[in-house]
């Protein structure tokens, strides 16, 4: 039996951001006060506190900032996924995500490394 893999929850704070996940777009915030790039979604700029936060998308190009093998998951719905890499990946817009590494050359990926975001499709 295989079982399904969570599905975030939506808040108001990530209610665009999961929309734009929906649609294959990585969407991020921006500061309209100090121009400060903002990821996870925040009701205000984490910099300078103001609230004009615009929504922005991303190219979906980045560099692995840090990486590391996952041999036992969070859970059992990821059980069949393991090993898997997990990295911490500087997107080109000014933020860092945490990301699962996948596709071809997934398991030769090292600091450094150019990167493309994908989405993983699931249903709720």
């Amino acid at each position: 039996m295989t079982l399904a893999k969570p599905i975030p929850s939506v808040t108001a704070d990530s209610k665009a951001f999961r929309a734009g996940c929906a649609e294959g777009t990585l969407l991020f915030q921006r500061c309209e006060r100090c121009a400060t790039a903002q990821f996870p979604p925040a009701p205000v700029c984490r910099r300078c506190g103001h609230d004009s936060l615009r929504w922005y998308p991303t190219t979906g190009q980045g560099t692995i900032h840090a990486v590391t093998t996952v041999y036992r998951g969070p859970s059992e719905a990821f059980r069949d996924d393991c090993p898997y890499l997990l990295a911490l990946v500087d997107i080109d817009e000014g933020f860092r995500i945490m990301l699962n590494v996948v596709g071809i050359g997934a398991s030769e990926a090292r600091i450094g490394d150019a990167i493309t975001v994908i989405f993983e499709q699931r249903s709720a």
